[in-house]
């Protein structure tokens, strides 16, 4: 079975590495050590915990009612806007997503670079929440 580190471990979930190792001293996520003494995380317990996290987040009252799936919170990077158009681009944890969207709804959302907002992948759409 596969193992991961603290840090991939944060990298998956989206979270610091710092957080991670919080959860794991507080007996959250169960950790083993290596030969080299580094802390590592069984793939199958990190999995389980992962949908854990995904069930908590859910009962979160800031996040909106949607049918679009496969939400990725991060942070918004750049912003290129153009007479009619716009392009945003979000960092969310490894993830770089752009979306292609208009410069109203940019502006209605009150986009800017370093304000917080999900990107919602549906089939070939990208959809942006400020959050």
């Amino acid at each position: 079975m596969q193992s991961y580190s603290i840090g991939q471990a944060a990298r998956l979930l989206g979270v610091s590495a710092d957080t991670v190792r919080r959860w794991a001293d507080a007996g959250r996520v169960e950790t083993h050590r290596d030969e080299g003494g580094r802390r590592l995380i069984d793939g199958r317990r990190l999995a389980a915990f992962s949908v854990e996290l995904a069930r908590a987040a859910d009962g979160e009252e800031d996040v909106p009612y949607t049918s679009a799936r496969n939400a990725f919170a991060g942070i918004v990077t750049a912003i290129k806007l153009g007479d009619v158009a716009a392009q945003v681009e979000i960092q969310a944890g490894p993830h770089r997503l752009v979306s292609l969207l208009t410069r109203e709804a940019v502006e209605e959302l009150g986009l800017e670079v370093g304000v917080r907002a999900t990107a919602r992948v549906k089939s070939t759409n990208v959809h942006i929440d400020r959050v």
